[in-house]
């Protein structure tokens, strides 16, 4: 009985997984498209940034160094910024900020990733699926023909060789998303190495400010008296 149940509910045929799967691929490219441009968008010179950063800090000159982050969207730009808000008030509390806006954007860096890689794992298995049910039904078709009657070859053939094209399918999308998701897991690495090089220059430099603005005011208070 159960047998039968089964039986009926995939004598649909392979047509809805190849649906499915044209579905998914037009998911997995608007991913792959939005990402491209994310990361060509914040992309960042980071040894550009951290010579003029540490030429800027190395002088104290703080307000210097922020004008070369103000207004910046990348979470390298974003993380130093946030330490140089905090660094005339030592190296923990500018550790502690940069960490807390690192783990806060690290979120849009990853976006989408997971919905990528899951579809690049298991598109196969879906074309698989579509493959079988396409199986089941040229069987189903030619077990089902007319007694006595001869059944057609090249009909249940047709049916079998519609029904690797799931599979074909599932791995022509498959395999796109998998090496844009090895890529992009690439380049959150690297920015993410960016971002803590960047943010260890800047805490390396804190007692330095720190110094320049004590004997700044040290040199106020002596004039003033």
């Amino acid at each position: 009985m159960l047998t039968e149940f089964f039986l009926r509910a995939t004598n649909v045929g392979a047509e809805w997984v190849l649906w499915g799967l044209v579905l998914l691929s037009i998911i997995s490219v608007g991913m792959i498209v939005e990402r491209v441009l994310y990361f060509r968008r914040n992309k960042v010179d980071a040894e550009q940034l951290g010579s003029q950063l540490e030429l800027r800090l190395q002088n104290g000159d703080v307000r210097g160094a922020n004008e070369l982050v103000q207004g910046a969207t990348s979470i390298e730009c974003k993380v130093v910024a946030a330490g140089l808000s905090e660094i005339t008030r030592g190296a923990q509390v500018c550790g502690e900020a940069m960490l807390s806006v690192k783990a806060r954007e690290r979120r849009y860096l990853d976006q989408s990733l997971a919905v990528l890689g899951s579809i690049g794992s298991n598109a196969p298995f879906v074309g698989l699926l579509g493959t079988v049910l396409g199986i089941i039904k040229a069987a189903h078709d030619l077990v089902g023909a007319t007694p006595g009657a001869a059944s057609d070859p090249n009909a249940v053939m047709a049916g079998v060789f519609e029904a690797l094209v799931a599979t074909a399918v599932g791995l022509f999308v498959a395999v796109p998303a998998v090496l844009s998701f090895n890529y992009f897991q690439r380049q959150v690495k690297v920015t993410l190495l960016q971002t803590d090089a960047l943010a260890h220059l800047v805490l390396s430099r804190c007692a330095i400010v720190v110094a320049a603005r004590q004997r700044a005011a040290n040199s106020v208070a002596s004039s003033g008296s």
